[in-house]
């Protein structure tokens, strides 16, 4: 980065609920990425009231972001979220964030925490950079995607699927870039992966409110696997993962 730093727009998350534990990330991201500054910094997966609590605490997270944002070490501040939408909503309506990362794909108005129907509109009013992920449900979504064995899926917090998903990457990558976001983030295995996305990025044109309902039908069968990150059971300590594909 140090000698292509205005090539890009470079951003970093921070896990620290407190505010001297994000000092220590953002210290650590500059002297990693060798940069004097970040486009953007956000507060990583934040979930549940507690923590939205606990970043807006004496000495939570918050002073640290706001401190960095007063200081320009850092131009835009920002959150990924994963799991609920009403924690969010609160989130937002306590500081004027610039950009978030949302978990959007095309089983997500078929979920009981949807953030299409509850958090989208509420981010779009507050006039935030929409950036979503999960578009493949860490490939979940898709009907190419092989089930790994019972037990190595057990180790993980993505819950346990047997059989593949129902989507060709196009349509779900379609589905979610018709939704009012400003980009989305795509998990890729390999160059040839990242060339077919970038293909459909290029021939991308908005999918009718019909075609994106009846994608979003075909991943019924599917839910759980394609929106495991909204699991009403998942362990936060195990949820910290930096993944967001």
């Amino acid at each position: 980065m140090q000698h292509r730093r205005h090539d890009a727009f470079l951003a970093t998350k921070s896990r620290e609920r407190s505010r001297d534990g994000a000092l220590r990330d953002i210290e650590q991201s500059l002297k990693l990425m060798k940069t004097d500054h970040l486009d953007l910094w956000l507060l990583h997966n934040i979930g549940i009231p507690e923590e939205v609590n606990a970043v807006f605490a004496k000495g939570g997270a918050m002073e640290a972001f706001t401190q960095m944002h007063d200081q320009k070490v850092v131009r835009y501040l920002g959150f990924a979220a994963h799991y609920q939408p009403d924690p969010i909503i609160d989130l937002i309506n306590r500081h004027p964030f610039d950009a978030c990362i949302l978990a959007l794909n095309a089983a997500d108005t078929h979920g009981p925490h949807s953030f299409i129907a509850r958090l989208l509109t509420v981010a779009v009013e507050k006039q935030m950079g929409i950036i979503g992920m999960k578009i493949a449900a860490r490939g979940r979504i898709l009907s190419s995607w092989t089930p790994p064995p019972v037990e190595v899926q057990r180790r993980s917090w993505e819950g346990v699927a047997t059989r593949p998903g129902t989507l060709n990457i196009r349509d779900a990558m379609n589905c979610v870039l018709s939704l009012p976001v400003s980009a989305v983030i795509i998990g890729c295995d390999n160059i040839a992966q990242l060339e077919e996305n970038v293909q459909i990025a290029r021939e991308f044109t908005p999918l009718s409110q019909a075609q994106m309902a009846a994608i979003a039908n075909q991943t019924t069968a599917i839910l759980s696997q394609a929106l495991f990150f909204h699991s009403e059971t998942r362990p936060r300590d195990i949820a910290s993962s930096n993944s967001d594909e």
